[in-house]
């Protein structure tokens, strides 16, 4: 063994075989439990919210679609210039009305956050008639489901943002 081999083996033995931290770690440790236990509680309340109000949406979207299905060989002949396809579209649109007016409701004693979100819902409503105005000329089109689809998810998200709590703002 060379010279440097030797005081470097000597030297490693006599170092301490435990080594302590520079400060109590414990109280971090602590406090950071406790902060993800919060943010969990937090989250569940809040996804319970949103919870009830997807099973809410689904519960209509069950009832406009068994309406639908029952009524359809009544409410459509083949006098009509409509396909059947844009009965999607009308089963959509008044499941779209529903859930607004339900979020509406709901959020009737809770202050708005922004003074022109009405205006910004007006244009989502005009974006959604161009849209089924499309459609009319060809219901089958996925594209412009989507589109409509896309304005409609917009609105919810709008008027949620709108009226949220302050303590869900970030």
């Amino acid at each position: 063994m060379s010279d440097f081999d030797q005081k470097l083996a000597q030297h490693i033995s006599g170092l301490s075989k435990e080594q302590q931290p520079e400060r109590d770690l414990w109280r971090g440790i602590e406090l950071g439990i406790a902060s993800q236990q919060r943010e969990a509680s937090n989250e569940e309340s809040s996804s319970s919210t949103v919870t009830s109000r997807q099973w809410t949406a689904i519960a209509a979207s069950v009832c406009v679609v068994t309406v639908l299905w029952f009524a359809a060989p009544f409410a459509f002949n083949a006098d009509e210039s409509r396909s059947d396809g844009y009965a999607l579209i009308d089963a959509m649109s008044m499941q779209q009305q529903q859930q607004v007016n339900s979020l509406l409701a709901s959020y009737q004693s809770t202050p708005a956050l922004t003074q022109d979100w009405q205006e910004q819902l007006k244009e989502l409503d005009d974006a959604a008639d161009v849209i089924k105005a499309a459609l009319k000329d060809d219901p089958d089109n996925s594209a412009l489901i989507k589109m409509l689809h896309h304005v409609y998810q917009q609105q919810i998200a709008l008027i949620e943002r709108v009226h949220a709590p302050k303590w869900q703002q970030i």
